[in-house]
């Protein structure tokens, strides 16, 4: 059973629901048709909240979260991307992949994917 939830201005998913499992497409800090300035902690925050959006539209949270794929344009940012990353995932943080790589879009610093289990009925 596959169930779509949410399109994007992209040939994209917002979300998809397969069985037990929610893939979050990769999320990127803009608001508004804009990229959020700030620097990577503010950057990470909106990226995270638009993430918890996406969830709840699939009827998930952030604590069914099992995998991350965070990307980073720097590595540099490793340290302060983590700091505010931790605080959306406080107890028992999901499994996680980050890596350094060029983005779409010159300003955007990064984007996280996620994958929940939130079991059917």
């Amino acid at each position: 059973m596959k169930k779509v939830f949410g399109k994007a201005a992209v040939p994209l998913s917002m979300a998809v629901r397969a069985g037990d499992y929610v893939y979050v497409s990769g999320q990127v800090p803009v608001v508004d048709g804009k990229v959020v300035e700030g620097g990577i902690e503010a950057q990470t925050a909106a990226v995270l909240d638009h993430v918890t959006a996406v969830l709840e539209t699939a009827g998930c949270t952030m604590s069914d979260v099992v995998k991350t794929f965070a990307i980073l344009t720097s590595a540099s940012d490793f340290e302060a991307f983590n700091k505010v990353y931790a605080t959306y995932f406080p107890v028992e943080p999901p499994a996680r992949t980050t890596v350094e790589a060029g983005l779409m879009a010159a300003d955007i610093m990064v984007e996280i994917e996620a994958i929940a289990y939130k079991p059917i009925g």
